[in-house]
């Protein structure tokens, strides 16, 4: 999943990508690098960006998705977004994923997935960007990561939503320090014995500051490292900045392991 931010304060590319022009070339090249998804959002969720109102996320995400379909019609498109009019209004315009770092808990989050019968990612978060990165507290992040998840997949399965269109994300980053980072990434494999498929999204983010003192720009070497290790356990998505990179460190793994999938 190629990550394409259309807005002006994203942690990593804000302000690259958000004329139609500078985004298409990002997505021509994602779409070179045979990326599965584009994942679109119009508002920053790093910690302590502010909120962004629900007409101007829209007048952002739309006229890129609707670009996107008219050059590339069968390109998969995921709308990064915690709002459900935002929802609505992207996959009224060709995506067909909602990423939600909010889990689907909006009132009515829920019932735009099902109405149109959407892939759907819900991620854990402990607070919200503005605070959740002041003072992260578990008494155990797997497990309590693991609760969240089923209360989440209750609720979407008590809609009617199919579980084969749920994926799951633990949220590194999200309202978590080093420590809950590494232990979350060290249990891939148990978040898979939910029966659900795991999106892990590391690229780029701040962990890489706190372990190797790295700034935004030199932080592939340990994203890549993070795919690797999360990929051996069975992670099945990946939500990257460096598509060509990420494809090529995920193609060598599969050789390795003599994976017949």
């Amino acid at each position: 999943m190629g990550v394409l931010n259309v807005t002006p304060d994203s942690f990593s590319d804000g302000g690259q990508f958000d004329q139609i022009e500078s985004a298409m070339k990002q997505v021509d090249s994602m779409v070179v690098a045979q990326a599965d998804w584009i994942d679109v959002g119009g508002e920053s969720t790093r910690p302590g960006a502010p909120t962004v109102h629900v007409d101007e996320e829209i007048s952002r995400v739309i006229p890129i998705i609707q670009a996107i379909k008219a050059k590339y019609p069968n390109q998969k498109i995921s709308i990064d977004t915690s709002k459900p009019e935002v929802m609505e209004a992207a996959i009224m315009s060709g995506a067909s994923m909602i990423n939600d770092v909010n889990a689907l808990q909006a009132e009515d989050a829920i019932e735009v997935a099902v109405k149109h019968d959407v892939m759907v990612c819900l991620m854990h978060k402990q607070g919200t960007p503005q605070d959740m990165q002041d003072h992260p507290d578990y008494d155990d992040v797997v497990q309590q990561v693991l609760d969240f998840f089923d209360q989440r997949v209750e609720a979407c399965l008590s809609y009617g939503m199919d579980a084969e269109r749920i994926i799951l994300d633990p949220g590194i980053g999200f309202g978590k320090n080093l420590e809950h980072n590494l232990e979350l990434l060290r249990n891939t494999s148990t978040f898979k014995q939910m029966g659900l498929p795991v999106m892990i999204g590391v690229s780029r983010k701040s962990l890489f500051q706190d372990l190797l003192n790295r700034p935004v720009e030199q932080r592939l070497a340990g994203s890549l490292a993070v795919a690797e290790f999360t990929y051996l356990q069975g992670a099945d998505y990946f939500r990257v900045h460096d598509v060509a990179e990420t494809m090529d460190t995920l193609a060598v793994c599969h050789a390795l392991i003599g994976s017949s999938e």
